[in-house]
């Protein structure tokens, strides 16, 4: 890298919790961010999930270095014990640390492409002492190039939901029937939303805490005045087992744990039945309008009004089309991170620290943090991502000591389940070794008992959430 080179920004992609960190670990080690937000604020897309809250508390959603940025401002952490929402996360710290940063963030700022100036991803001449060339569209439709010496991409996954098809593919109808599926959890403090939900039958398809979220969420619609006849159908692409509800009491994170017991209650109180092993392959409308999801083993569920698909998110990896990126075949991640947080395969317990090394790539200067760096693995935590960027702005600072010296301690759910290998019949009825806690046992629901199979052992090698 030239001296004209280091002294560009480094851009940071994304104004959310993990870029604005970015910013601040930059600040902090003596380099020049500039944050470049697709939205119109700061936060964007956590104000789109303001309505659910975290299940970490104030003092572990808050990142030092912003932390002492925001100091001389007089501003102070909300109470460490209590869990804001995504609303109280966006208004009351990272909507003041933005403000902070002043115009070191832009806001409706979308990244369209990034690569090094004058060379494609084919060219090997003189590449690394090329600056970064990162092209943005405004929101008032100008175009703009601007330079960088490294970027790091934080602009998260919330943009790219998972379909409802069990293939990773939308199911076949799925995009004909947008106007009954959701990709969020829903918001049923407003009306509008909550009249959308309330009194009908709603399909809820996924398995982890956002599916957890909508099924209390329905559920406490359906004890409601105005909810009567309000009805969940759970459907998992797996059976249920003592892992399916996650941690529970053993849980570290006792929000986390209380989603799972949530959902439980939905289907032991008779609010929502479970539907277990259904991979949908199509969404088809019936005479009335009505929704009818069909597995791809050609069962049928009966009609419902509404589907909420909580399937987890993928990263957008086409603007960085034009870099040399080292990724993981399945997950999408850091090929250097995937093995640590694959839920395939990676053991139980905290996910393992890590920092830049893990989050390099063939093509230097550019880093997946946040979110994104999970590709489509699950169970992100904030902490995670404010080591990655500490790790990272030591890095490029030259401060390869700091860098290396990534230590992460993750709350840990206290319970082993996987995604992986949930349809292998041998894997249903071996024995989990190297737990973090004795072997799921089978569980029994009450009133909303699942209408498939219900005894299905927990499959082994899953990891346990962190």
């Amino acid at each position: 890298m030239n001296a004209s080179t280091e002294a560009l920004p480094v851009v940071v992609i994304g104004a959310g919790p993990i870029g604005l960190a970015a910013a601040a670990q930059l600040i902090e080690q003596g380099l020049e961010p500039l944050a470049l937000e697709a939205g119109p604020t700061a936060a964007a897309a956590v104000r789109q999930w303001s309505h659910v809250r975290l299940f970490s508390p104030w003092s572990e959603v808050v990142d030092p270095a912003a932390e002492k940025l925001l100091a001389p401002t007089g501003w102070v952490r909300p109470g460490g014990a209590s869990y804001p929402s995504g609303g109280d996360w966006a208004d009351l710290y990272l909507q003041p640390l933005a403000d902070v940063l002043g115009d070191k963030v832009r806001t409706g700022a979308t990244v369209t492409g990034v690569s090094r100036t004058g060379r494609d991803r084919v060219v090997d001449a003189d590449r690394e002492a090329q600056p970064f060339v990162v092209h943005v569209t405004h929101a008032d439709g100008t175009e703009e190039r601007v330079l960088a010496r490294a970027v790091v991409d934080a602009s998260g996954t919330w943009s790219t939901p998972s379909p409802a098809g069990g293939s990773g593919l939308p199911a076949l109808g799925e995009k004909a029937a947008a106007d009954r599926i959701a990709y969020r959890v829903p918001d049923l403090k407003d009306p509008a939303v909550r009249a959308r939900y309330a009194g009908k039958r709603t399909a809820v398809i996924g398995s982890g805490a956002s599916a957890f979220t909508a099924l209390a969420y329905l559920a406490d619609l359906a004890t409601s005045d105005d909810g009567t006849g309000t009805h969940g159908v759970w459907v998992l692409r797996r059976g249920i087992s003592g892992s399916t509800f996650g941690g529970g009491e053993a849980d570290q994170l006792p929000a986390r744990g209380a989603l799972g017991l949530a959902a439980k209650a939905a289907v032991d109180n008779g609010h929502a039945d479970a539907v277990t092993g259904f991979r949908t392959g199509a969404v088809e409308r019936n005479s009335d309008g009505r929704l009818v999801l069909v597995g791809e083993d050609g069962r049928r569920l009966d009609p419902v009004d509404e589907v909420i698909v909580l399937t987890g998110f993928r990263p957008d990896l086409t603007f960085l089309n034009e870099l040399r990126l080292g990724l993981d075949e399945r997950l999408q991640a850091p090929t250097e991170l995937a093995p640590l947080i694959d839920p395939n395969q990676h053991s139980c317990g905290t996910v393992y620290p890590h920092g830049h090394r893990e989050l390099s790539h063939p093509e230097s200067g550019i880093y997946l943090v946040g979110m994104k760096s999970y590709g489509r693995a699950p169970t992100f935590l904030a902490m995670t991502g404010y080591e990655q960027v500490r790790s990272v702005a030591a890095a490029l600072a030259g401060d390869v000591e700091s860098a290396d010296r990534v230590e992460l301690t993750l709350p840990e759910t206290g319970v082993c389940g996987g995604a992986g290998l949930f349809d292998d019949p041998a894997t249903e009825e071996a024995g989990g070794g190297g737990c973090c806690a004795p072997e799921p046992a089978p569980v029994q629901l009450g009133v909303g008992a699942p209408s498939a199979v219900a005894n299905e052992q927990a499959p082994t090698g899953g990891c346990c959430g962190s």
